[in-house]
């Protein structure tokens, strides 16, 4: 069974196109086909002006028809789009909303903080660590920052605070949301077992990359702050000539890795897994609970 979602996050729309296999007695097995990402940073528009500029929505419709025409290819029958923080905060997202379903087929729904929380814990991925640990899953994007922690087998408590890459790029984040955030892994994130966080995101999984950790180990929280002061004293050009990254990655990985920083430090945990996984991933999991009951092969 082919299955897709479409992810249109504050920094970039993202399309996941997987293949799901199940044999009796088994869980599935989740492949990835195609991933395909595009930077449209819709939250530099709308955390300014509070709206979608008429070039951005140009640019995600041809976004969208690209990803339709993807999906006819693939003969994909069910697809999971959802749009975050950006489109939840833009005067004209039911506008954009209604176009794109007029022009492409696509109905993409708008989720809340708390929907996408849920939908990185579709991973389960703490469920398939050592019961010795609790698990903090921090998700970083452009408009928003979303916590959930596992604990002792169970989902314990999840959250979404508008402390995103993007944001804080725009000086958009007032000190008492800081402090919100602040406030709640104080008190919300404790356990009787050390905990461990688990990262997901775009800026994390560069940062995984650049320190060529070996897969399976976990970054510690004083690399980052290594990474964070490195990149923090260059200028966007150096960061991109010194390391490789593209543009729309220079300028957001270092506010990513301050919110990664800030919560870790706030949390007492001191590394922090990255397994490749995301809100879309967490999209394919929750499409597949809602159809597995059709035949896979």
């Amino acid at each position: 069974m082919k299955l897709a979602a479409i992810d249109i996050g504050s920094n970039a729309a993202r399309l996941l196109i997987s293949e799901v296999t199940k044999q009796p007695k088994q869980d599935p097995v989740f492949n990835k086909i195609n991933l395909v990402r595009v930077p449209l940073r819709l939250g530099f528009d709308v955390f300014e002006t509070g709206e979608i500029s008429k070039p951005k929505v140009k640019m995600l419709m041809q976004t969208l028809k690209a990803y339709q025409h993807l999906l006819e290819a693939y003969q994909i029958k069910h697809v999971y789009a959802c749009a975050t923080s950006a489109m939840r905060d833009a005067r004209n997202s039911k506008d954009i909303i209604r176009k794109v379903k007029l022009e492409t087929g696509i109905e993409i729904k708008v989720i809340s903080g708390q929907e996408e929380a849920s939908f990185i814990y579709e991973n389960h991925v703490a469920e398939n660590l050592d019961s010795d640990h609790s698990y903090l899953y921090i998700d970083v994007g452009g408009g928003s920052t979303e916590l959930t922690f596992f604990a002792n087998g169970a989902l314990v408590s999840k959250e979404s605070f508008n402390i995103g890459t993007i944001r804080i790029l725009k000086d958009q984040i007032q000190d008492e949301t800081w402090e919100d955030l602040k406030d709640y892994v104080k008190k919300n994130i404790k356990s009787a077992l050390p905990s461990i966080a688990i990262g997901s995101g775009g800026n994390i999984t560069k940062i995984l990359s650049m320190s060529k950790t070996k897969e399976g180990k976990p970054l510690s929280l004083e690399l980052l702050k290594d990474y964070y002061k490195e990149l923090s004293i260059v200028s966007l050009a150096d960061r991109m000539n010194l390391y490789g990254l593209k543009e729309d990655r220079a300028d957001v990985i270092v506010p990513a890795l301050l919110i990664y920083i800030q919560v870790m430090k706030w949390a007492n945990i001191d590394a922090i897994y990255v397994p490749k996984i995301g809100l879309v991933d967490g999209l394919i999991h929750h499409l597949y609970d809602q159809v597995g009951n059709i035949a896979v092969t």
